[in-house]
């Protein structure tokens, strides 16, 4: 919207033209993400706490966890309309790129806000169904992919890959069972992270980072022929998004860091996984995804580990999982695990991005 406005005032103001390019309006995405979410937090805390939104907390969890009982949950619809409203504000409604993304990032979180308010309704930490759950998310992802195919079916099912420049695995339709395992895989994997006060979004913060340092190579054709990546025309706008994401989780730790004073909920989790992802795969980025989310990986990784190791030998692998919870039950401090985490993230992240010139 305000993209358009500069547009038309530009030949009379060109100092303007300055905010037309993409940097521009990246910064001035972050920008305005962190302002808005920083504003509406404190109204958005006052009325899950006048609904009695209280995240349901788990018996068999770690006993600390008792403490946080009464924290309002739900806080990821904040996320969700704060990235919107910005991306809108900032980005080239034109372009097919501005609203893949967003259509991720609302269908996904529609699916956490339902599992949300059936735990909040119920007070049952279980929500939706597992089946249900799924199904909804393989829907959701199925139809993105739809979309993606649609709009550039020369390059769907595209994988480029780390570190070798002259190899691209072209799965052709079979893509459709890849990139929906991703984006279901992505989204579980973001909300199974979230389980301790700031863990998960200092990881999504520097994946949003390294995606849009990614996505801006792919969408401008000088940089990507030198770098040996195939140009993704559009894509460019991407990084607004990203920022856009950025701001408003930054805006969502104020809140959220320890002692939290908002839980993000599925309804936040589930869409951030989804819309990455997304994102990823439209920037054919897919394996560095994997290696820059490497804490979601982890995470869901230990959850699998667990329960197939427990159904073949009554076992446990771990104290408990995920795997944030088995550190907790060993002892460690959530403060701890949470900036370890994100240091961890930080390092995969700027791997991630340092792929680009070792290639």
């Amino acid at each position: 919207m305000i993209f358009y406005l500069i547009q038309f005032l530009s030949p009379f103001y060109p100092s303007l033209r300055a905010f037309t390019y993409f940097s521009s309006r990246s910064i001035l995405s972050l920008i305005t993400s962190i302002l808005l979410s920083m504003v509406l937090y404190p109204f958005m805390i006052k009325i899950l706490k006048s609904f009695r939104a209280d995240q349901p907390i788990r018996t068999l969890g770690p006993e600390s966890h008792f403490s946080k009982q009464g924290t309002p949950t739900m806080g990821g619809v904040v996320i969700i309309f704060c990235v919107v409203v910005t991306s809108l504000l900032w980005m080239d409604w034109k372009n097919i790129y501005v609203w893949i993304p967003i259509l991720s990032l609302i269908s996904f979180g529609m699916i956490g806000f339902f599992d949300d308010y059936i735990k909040i309704t119920q007070k049952n930490h279980k929500g939706l169904s597992s089946r249900h759950k799924l199904l909804g998310l393989i829907f959701v992802s199925l139809t993105i992919l739809t979309l993606i195919y649609l709009n550039n079916k020369n390059q769907f099912g595209q994988i480029t890959l780390p570190f070798i420049k002259d190899i691209i695995l072209d799965t052709g339709l079979f893509y459709f069972f890849i990139g929906a395992f991703i984006l279901v895989g992505s989204s579980n994997a973001v909300n199974l992270t979230d389980g301790l006060d700031g863990l998960v979004i200092g990881p999504v913060i520097t994946s949003a980072i390294a995606l849009m340092i990614l996505s801006y190579v792919t969408g401008n054709s000088v940089i990507s022929k030198y770098l040996y990546y195939d140009s993704v025309p559009g894509s460019g706008e991407i990084p607004i998004f990203l920022a856009a994401i950025i701001g408003s989780s930054i805006g969502f730790l104020w809140y959220n860091t320890w002692p939290a004073q908002v839980f993000m909920g599925d309804s936040g989790s589930l869409a951030l996984g989804g819309s990455l992802a997304s994102i990823a795969i439209l920037i054919h980025q897919e394996l560095l995804f994997a290696l820059m989310g490497g804490i979601f990986v982890l995470e869901a990784i230990s959850v699998m580990m667990q329960v197939l190791y427990y159904k073949k030998t009554q076992k446990r692998i771990f104290l408990m999982a995920p795997l944030h919870h088995h550190f907790e039950k060993k002892g460690w401090p959530e403060q701890k695990i949470t900036i370890r985490a994100w240091i961890i993230s930080f390092i995969l992240s700027l791997i991630s991005i340092l792929t680009l010139k070792l290639r």
